[in-house]
């Protein structure tokens, strides 16, 4: 594993991980709402699942996530951080580029799509608005901070930053996404995968706007629903890590 650095255009330093392999093809992945490029372990197992393959892969942190600079996370900066990681992967040389987004990264893949993006892979997806009662995930005292400073602050027990940012903007960015507009551009084959959980409101609304969206993706794109598996697929790696794997080896390998 080689770990690496990466200056966005707004000069903040993105810190990755790239694992090499064999093939000039790569795939980048997109961890979600305030986590870093393990992802709590889950992006580590899938990178070692898509190396044994043959790919390289790159996993980092979104600005103002886990070793990259500090900064307020929103969709605008997030989406600017994947466009200077794929330049990143042009300028090495990388023939074949794919995408993996989970959740809120899986938003930040399909706004970053271009023509030299092969193919994604989309866990638990985010492909039309999305409300969220702001009140059940953070605390009063947050909750003023946003109205005082246009920001709040979250407290991370787990990996490598102790607090993470979040821009006003980020919240209403949830809100404003509008699925045609997002898709219409989106050329290559996608997978989109989630669960169905009956206990998991989450995700089985998320699902809902996957399934809606299928209509404006390519043909060849596909949605698979992973029995009983939550928004963080942690009883479902297994199956998760099969789905992505046999999707990249199908549209990713070289001729």
């Amino acid at each position: 594993m080689e770990r690496i650095v990466i200056v966005n255009s707004r000069k903040k330093k993105l810190v990755g991980h790239l694992y090499p392999s064999s093939s000039g093809s790569i795939i980048i992945m997109a961890h979600g709402f305030t986590s870093d490029k393990s992802l709590n372990g889950r992006f580590d197992r899938l990178a070692s699942a898509f190396v044994r393959s043959g790919f390289h892969v790159l996993t980092f942190d979104f600005s103002g996530c886990g070793e990259s600079d500090d900064e307020r996370i929103s969709v605008e900066r997030e989406v600017d951080d994947l466009q200077a990681v794929i330049d990143y992967a042009k300028a090495r040389g990388f023939e074949k580029i794919a995408l993996y987004g989970h959740s809120l990264g899986s938003l930040i893949c399909l706004k970053c799509y271009r023509p030299d993006i092969v193919t994604m892979v989309l866990s638990g997806a985010l492909t039309d608005a999305m409300h969220y009662n702001w009140e059940e995930y953070f605390r009063p005292e947050q909750l003023q901070e946003l109205h005082e400073r246009g920001y709040l602050t979250v407290e991370k027990e787990t990996g490598p930053r102790k607090q993470i940012r979040i821009d006003q903007q980020m919240l209403l960015d949830f809100e404003q996404i509008h699925q045609q507009e997002l898709l219409k551009p989106v050329r290559c084959p996608v997978l989109i995968i989630h669960g169905n959980h009956p206990g998991d409101e989450e995700e089985l609304l998320l699902l809902e706007r996957s399934q809606r969206a299928m209509a404006l993706l390519s043909p060849e794109s596909k949605l698979e629903v992973i029995e009983g598996a939550t928004h963080r697929f942690l009883e479902h790696m297994d199956v998760l890590t099969k789905l992505a794997d046999d999707w990249f080896c199908t549209y990713l390998k070289s001729e």
